[in-house]
């Protein structure tokens, strides 16, 4: 189980998103920096807790228009061999000293997680409460079969979020989209559960401070 402490983080983490955001390639605005408030999401455990694992959700409010992210973070005591591509940025935690952040879906520790939470094996857990699962959030399996991963690929990021292309030993392959735009349409939402892909469907605080329900990722056994 992972502990939250409640200390300092220098710079936070909406510092460190305000600048790494700009540079992804499904991030709405050109030019400028964002401006971020933090609009929910939830953890995992890492289950050799190692690793902070975080779904968060950030709505960036510049010019009056709000988009809402899907970020996954990893949180790490030391730097991820091979993943200098993947580093949002590092920080100093009050309690814990330097921590380096990266892109979720670039992590192992956050792929093998996102599996074991769509196949039922892995609790999501309150985003800011120690040991406190999150009911609110729903999951549909991908695959009937128990998958495990092995290695995995990430193709390249596209307009809407990131997709991962993931081996799962004798049953194949699990093709995971990342969503990183969150849609506040009840009719995208409809139309994703009635897919019959697995997914992972979470609520979010809108700036209206209406609670709100998206998905933040889909899977499809391959």
């Amino acid at each position: 189980m992972s502990i939250i402490y409640k200390t300092t983080l220098t710079p936070t983490k909406l510092e460190l998103l305000s600048g790494w955001l700009p540079s992804r390639p499904w991030y709405r605005r050109s030019g400028g920096e964002p401006a971020l408030v933090k609009s929910g999401g939830f953890r995992l455990d890492d289950p050799d807790g190692a690793v902070g694992i975080e779904l968060m959700a950030v709505t960036d409010t510049t010019d009056g228009r709000p988009v809402t992210y899907h970020v996954p973070l990893t949180y790490r005591g030391k730097p991820l061999d091979g993943a200098d591509g993947a580093l949002v940025g590092t920080t100093e935690h009050g309690v814990l000293g330097t921590r380096w952040v990266y892109d979720g879906t670039r992590d192992p520790v956050f792929v093998e997680q996102i599996v074991a939470l769509i196949q039922g094996t892995a609790q999501p857990q309150a985003q800011s409460q120690n040991d406190t699962p999150d009911l609110t959030v729903r999951t549909r399996a991908a695959s009937p079969t128990r998958l495990e991963p092995g290695g995995f690929s990430v193709a390249d990021d596209d307009s809407d979020g990131t997709r991962l292309t993931i081996d799962v030993g004798d049953a194949g392959q699990l093709s995971v989209h990342v969503m990183r735009v969150l849609d506040a349409e009840a009719d995208a939402l409809a139309s994703a559960l009635g897919s019959g892909l697995g997914y992972v469907t979470a609520q979010w605080q809108s700036p209206d401070s209406t609670m709100v329900r998206s998905v933040f990722a889909t899977a499809e056994h391959g």
